[in-house]
């Protein structure tokens, strides 16, 4: 029983649970967000309805085929994928890359092997070539 219980401890298994219950819970909010604020642009823009293509079928032999609903989903999909991408990921790059800039005002690449090395580096830590002092003049604001 001891080792049930240390597999249920383990820190991955315990991350791992609040990842899901943390995504099942933002992909509710960015749901209601396309739902209640971007279909209806979307209906504004259109004329005053949302398009709805779940009528769309044809029948081969018998057998229908609701290609309408699929449409649906489609547009759902690309209208999520978007709001992701402009509201959440666009924003986070951007932040996420005022850090950068300093790593890279204290790193600089070495001119033999092109590797990451600090800027007060007098030899390269990868391909050991001597490298020149850099002036204090040229050296980026810490």
């Amino acid at each position: 029983m001891s080792g049930f219980k240390k597999f249920l401890m383990r820190g991955n298994l315990v991350e791992l649970a609040v990842a899901v219950v943390v995504g099942a819970t933002f992909s509710g909010l960015i749901q209601a967000l396309v739902q209640d604020l971007v279909t209806p642009l979307i209906a504004a823009v259109t004329g005053g309805r949302q398009p709805d293509f779940s009528s769309y079928k044809f029948t081969v032999n018998g057998a229908v085929f609701k290609y309408g609903d699929f449409v649906n989903h489609l547009l759902t999909f690309l209208i999520v994928a978007a709001v992701i991408y402009w509201l959440v990921v666009l924003p986070m790059t951007r932040f996420l890359s005022l850090f950068d800039t300093k790593k890279e005002a204290a790193e600089k690449k070495c001119p033999e092997c092109l590797s990451d090395i600090p800027v007060d580096a007098r030899r390269c830590a990868f391909c050991t070539v001597e490298l020149s002092p850099v002036p204090a003049a040229e050296k980026p604001p810490a």
